[in-house]
């Protein structure tokens, strides 16, 4: 893969979601990565606009070429899982309306990708993240190491060609 490739990695959340940009040619390199924090003071439609307007400057600032975002995530409170689907609703949005696909990956796939193993765990996944994007440090924190596993991974997709199969 000689050309240039530039992928955003997201792990959702309403208080936190975990970002990882890398660039894909010949090899992984990481662009950028972080957290987006909106305060917990504010409001939930506040702290929704606060991760639009941060990924729609994201996804401006790098030229992605595609989001790769965690999947749905069901657990036993309702709330939080709604909440957290309307997070990942505004993220895939600001990517629409710039013409950025989506591709949506299981947190085991992500693992898989990156550690070989579906059942990692958090420091596993940090201590890959940082070989494979040959970083000095651990990336931290951890909604940030699993926003790059999710990049990773759909670099490793894409270069086996079925990556279409987890565009939504």
């Amino acid at each position: 893969m000689n050309q240039k490739r530039i992928f955003i990695g997201v792990d959702p959340g309403t208080r936190v979601t975990g970002f990882g940009i890398i660039q894909v040619s010949d090899r992984l390199e990481v662009m950028d990565y972080g957290c987006i924090r909106p305060p917990a003071s504010k409001r939930l439609t506040t702290r929704y606009q606060i991760l639009f307007e941060a990924f729609c400057e994201l996804l401006e600032k790098y030229r992605t070429d595609a989001l790769a975002v965690e999947g749905q995530y069901v657990s036993r409170n309702v709330q939080s899982s709604l909440k957290l689907g309307m997070a990942r609703g505004v993220i895939t949005l600001a990517a629409s309306l710039q013409q950025i696909p989506v591709f949506e990956y299981a947190p085991a796939k992500a693992k898989r990708a990156v550690v070989g193993n579906g059942r990692a765990s958090k420091t596993q996944v940090q201590q890959m993240c940082a070989k494979l994007l040959r970083l000095n440090a651990l990336p931290t924190p951890e909604d940030a190491s699993d926003a790059l596993a999710l990049a990773i991974c759909h670099a490793h997709s894409t270069t086996k060609g079925w990556h279409h199969k987890y565009q939504i």
